[in-house]
């Protein structure tokens, strides 16, 4: 049953491709009802049993073995269906029979790779989401010849090799791939240093380059900018929390040695990109840039809060992993609703759309209120455990680093809600109704998730349980 969160999905979009191409509304609403129905069996499976079946045997052991659990695996995978329902119920692109298709491919893709619970397995998926983002940027970008989409795939298929043949040696290494979730016996799964260290790069490249962290983040710019919105929603949302969780639950048991001897490194990348991402947001023009350096920066606290070992740290990065995917899922839809109502995302030839766009404001304001993390909603609850375990580890630098981002969040977020929304009405653009009820509704299940998590992060804290992250001896963590 649980193997079927991602083969439903993936068997889904391939058979809309028998529908005929003027079906794009019907495939809308299957696309809708798919992802929907594979929210509620994640909330239905939470906790249930592990899947496995032998695949085989020889030169290691690999399995078909797939679980969900209670932690880390099964918030993702409730975010990925949540975010996936709501960009899909507000598609609008042409050709939407095909570009619905590939929603669904990707959902089953991103679904495989977080209840996969062997190396290899995890692996294959990990590839398999490539195809479809390359296929929509290719196929519905501005640009249709997509510059975007072959650096996207250069930088991810680079990661992918990497991951590919890290998975083999440990295999080969380790006489089985089938341990994702199982704790690290006596600390490592593998005696040879050596073997280890070359092990954990593969991984390391990989989910750096996913995630992504500076300096490989230069994909990510112009991928999430010609990306269609609702493809972008989920991307931004669940498919950069690829390789942060690939830290957590992946390399933090597998190879915890190496991962603790980069850490000073990984401190040092995260806060560039913390404040990197936050600078180059407060002075870009293009509104879906600036949500995309601003995820950049915010995707760097995360990594410094892992890298902190500091178990408060670890809490707060995956309420927060969470936190910003809600609300990234829900900014990009709402400027993909500015554009296509004013047909542009400049904020130099945007404002005063709250005057006669009153819902759009309303959204966008709660939005960008949980991304500079305003207390009561999501983003404060991850930001002030993160901010607070990263200093009780003794990373004292990027602790006050986190504390600076912070404060450019607030500015950064409060130039784009006024640069959109209010100020003098530019008499120039198009005069379009505001929000319509679907749109609305699309959109609550983010804000009600934005407030229920910002108030109640316990849930999602406790994940911090099932992470193998042992303190290190390279920051002084106190107990």
């Amino acid at each position: 049953m649980i193997w079927a969160l991602a083969i439903v999905p993936l068997l889904a979009g391939l058979a809309l491709y028998a529908l005929p191409r003027s079906a794009g509304d019907a495939a809308k609403w299957i696309g809708v009802a798919v992802s929907f129905v594979a929210f509620v069996a994640v909330l239905a499976l939470r906790g249930a049993p592990d899947e496995s079946v032998p695949w085989f045997s020889f030169p290691f052991v690999a399995n078909f073995h797939a679980g969900l659990g209670q932690g880390i695996s099964f918030w993702l995978a409730a975010l990925l269906a949540l975010t996936m329902t709501c960009a899909l119920a507000v598609v609008r692109v042409p050709r939407q029979r095909g570009f619905v298709a590939q929603m669904l491919i990707l959902l089953g893709a991103m679904m495989g790779v977080f209840i996969s619970r062997d190396l290899l397995i995890f692996a294959l998926f990990w590839d398999l989401q490539l195809i479809p983002v390359f296929l929509m940027l290719i196929g519905w970008s501005p640009d249709r010849r997509a510059a975007s989409a072959w650096r996207y795939l250069v930088y991810n298929l680079a990661g992918g090799l990497a991951l590919l043949l890290a998975v083999a040696a440990f295999g080969i290494a380790a006489q089985s791939t089938d341990v994702i979730g199982l704790p690290p016996p006596g600390g490592s799964w593998l005696a040879n240093a050596h073997w280890s260290a070359w092990i954990f790069a593969g991984f390391a490249i990989a989910f750096l380059i996913k995630t992504p962290v500076w300096p490989l983040h230069t994909w990510m710019p112009d991928t999430y900018a010609d990306l269609p919105p609702p493809a972008v929603a989920v991307v931004s949302a669940v498919q950069s929390k690829g390789g942060l969780y690939g830290f957590i639950a992946i390399a933090a048991s597998v190879a915890p040695a190496p991962m603790h001897a980069i850490a000073p490194l990984m401190l040092v990348l995260g806060s560039a990109g913390l404040i990197y991402g936050a600078v180059v947001a407060l002075v870009e023009d293009d509104a879906k840039r600036i949500v995309a350096y601003s995820s950049l920066s915010h995707l760097g606290l995360i990594l410094i809060a892992i890298f902190s070992f500091d178990r408060v740290a670890l809490a707060g990065a995956i309420v927060y992993i969470i936190a910003h995917g809600l609300f990234s899922a829900g900014l990009f839809l709402v400027l993909g609703e500015v554009e296509a109502r004013e047909d542009t995302r400049l904020l130099s030839r945007l404002g005063g759309l709250g005057a006669r766009n009153p819902r759009l404001a309303g959204g966008l304001v709660i939005l960008a209120l949980a991304a500079l993390g305003l207390p009561g909603l999501a983003g404060f609850a991850g930001e002030i455990l993160i901010i607070s375990g990263v200093y009780r580890a003794g990373a004292i630098w990027p602790a006050l680093l986190a504390l600076v981002a912070v404060v450019l969040a607030a500015a950064y977020m409060l130039r784009l809600f006024q640069g959109m929304m209010q100020g003098p009405q530019i008499s120039d653009l198009p005069q379009r109704p505001d929000m319509s009820p679907l749109e609305m509704f699309a959109l609550a299940p983010l804000v009600v998730a934005i407030v229920w998590l910002g108030v109640n992060p316990g849930p999602v804290a406790t994940a911090a349980r099932d992470a193998y992250v042992s303190p290190p001896a390279i920051v002084s963590a106190r107990p």
